[in-house]
């Protein structure tokens, strides 16, 4: 097992910029971004990548030293826990208000904490570096680093700066000598550690019928019809603003390193309770780091078929973007339905992980689009000539063709879904990279041939006795 993810945490006053730093960071748009101080209250969490080296990043409600509303203070817990939990800390400050009374406070209290510090003058567009870093030389910090967080103005140069000490390639490698490593994750009391303690056949994990039984992820390894396994028990994520124990700080980092450690994840929820935004959240991060991913809703028993129908819906409703992970009920307690969960567990490792030769790729392509070939675009049909795999865990598949970036996400979805059904890609989040070929005639003069320019000269010999 590889060194964890490296954790950075963005902080500073309220709307100094931290979420669309975040969203920038991350390729997302996970982080509410609004003209108004406050937004954030919670915790984002989100991975992110520069220069082929891999990390998180969370984003943190803005801090008010200075505020006694309820949810400020809320706010203010939420960033410290957050601070604990980081390797490397982005103060944001903002360039058009310059260095205020709160800034200096935050600056003193950072201090304190004795990890590093990037000091970022955030909304710098249009000033010169100097002009915009000029008045918080005095927070004590060095040198400030002046961005555009929404323009993308110096990012580039914080990064590089901020992650010059971490190796490339630092997105944990899983151990491939046949063990599959499995990540059970859900709110608390859904019954993880039950699901383990009943594959393993004895109370090997800690299980109770209260929330929070679990601190720490914990591995398990186990053989199962002939196959090893590793059952990776998380710690339950309960929604951000009820975390305050501080047992508690570090529980959601240690799920999202099992998530990157883990080859397929199992999301668990309760048959009893409704899919909240909490799950989507963090089963949307599962598919963002590309795990295969399976839903298992446990405590389904007595449950009749309306009620599941309901499930179905509500999955389909919540997580419209998770339509390709194998759907389970199951009783984890009495064990229902766990025969056919460990098959699908070992059909998404065998997908994950599956090699698909370059000739079959592209017999698939030609076979997809000879059945729905692509859209003209100006007159102009996109072509695609052969397709090539890209790496695994999650499987990429590389196409080439011409006007790729012109391919409507419509049409990206109906070949990810041809890959998916042709190669058996059970739960897999099928990443899909079009290129497009340099034309080879691009810039060539074309020359003519004796015969051509004899015939070029009398044509026009003949335009200008036409003109006369």
């Amino acid at each position: 097992m590889t060194a964890s993810l490296p954790l950075i945490a963005l902080v500073g006053r309220p709307n100094v910029g931290k979420s669309t730093l975040f969203n920038r960071l991350t390729g997302t748009r996970d982080a509410l971004v609004a003209d108004l101080p406050g937004l954030t209250r919670d915790r984002q969490y989100g991975y992110a990548q520069f220069d082929n080296k891999h990390f998180m990043v969370v984003d943190t409600g803005g801090l008010m030293p200075e505020s006694a509303d309820a949810l400020a203070v809320l706010a203010e817990e939420q960033a410290q826990i957050a601070l604990e939990e980081a390797d490397h800390v982005l103060f944001l400050v903002d360039a058009h208000k310059g260095r205020l009374g709160a800034d200096e406070t935050i600056a003193r209290h950072l201090r304190k904490l004795k990890k590093p510090v990037t000091l970022v003058v955030n909304k710098a567009e249009g000033q010169t570096r100097a002009d915009a870093a000029a008045d918080f030389y005095a927070l004590g910090y060095g040198e400030p680093v002046a961005i555009s967080a929404e323009h993308g103005d110096g990012v580039h140069a914080l990064l590089s700066a901020v992650l010059k000490d971490v190796p490339e390639n630092t997105a944990p490698v899983v151990e491939e000598d046949g063990t599959i490593r499995v990540a059970i994750i859900g709110r608390p009391n859904v019954g993880k550690s039950t699901l383990i303690n009943r594959l393993f056949g004895q109370e090997r994990v800690l299980a109770a019928d209260q929330p929070g039984t679990t601190r720490d992820s914990i591995a398990v390894p186990f053989e199962y019809d002939g196959r090893k396994f590793t059952l990776i028990d998380t710690a339950g994520i309960r929604r951000r603003s009820k975390v305050y124990e501080v047992i508690e700080k570090f529980s959601i980092v240690k799920t999202l390193q099992a998530i990157e450690r883990a080859h397929v994840v199992i999301a668990m929820v309760d048959a009893q309770n409704d899919i909240g935004e909490q799950d989507a959240r963090l089963m949307g991060l599962v598919a963002q780091r590309g795990r295969a991913l399976m839903l298992a809703v446990n405590k389904w028993d007595g449950l009749d078929s309306g009620m599941r129908e309901t499930v179905r819906y509500q999955v389909s409703l919540k997580m419209p973007f998770l339509d390709y992970a194998p759907l389970h009920f199951i009783s984890a307690r009495h064990g229902s339905g766990l025969g056919e969960l460990m098959q699908d567990v070992q059909a998404c490792y065998e997908a994950t992980m599956r090699e698909m030769p370059t000739p079959e790729l592209t017999r698939a392509l030609e076979k997809a689009v000879e059945g729905n070939p692509p859209p003209a675009v100006l007159g102009r049909r996109i072509k695609l000539r052969y397709a090539h795999q890209g790496g695994n865990n999650p499987p990429v598949i590389v196409v080439h063709g011409n006007q790729t970036d012109k391919l409507p996400a419509h049409y990206k979805r109906y070949l990810a879904n041809q890959f998916r059904e042709m190669f058996r890609l059970k739960g897999v989040p099928l990443g899909l990279v079009f290129k497009t070929g340099d034309n080879p005639f691009k810039d060539k003069k074309n020359e003519l041939t004796p015969r051509q320019q004899k015939k070029k000269q009398r044509l026009m010999a003949r335009v200008k006795k036409r003109g006369k």
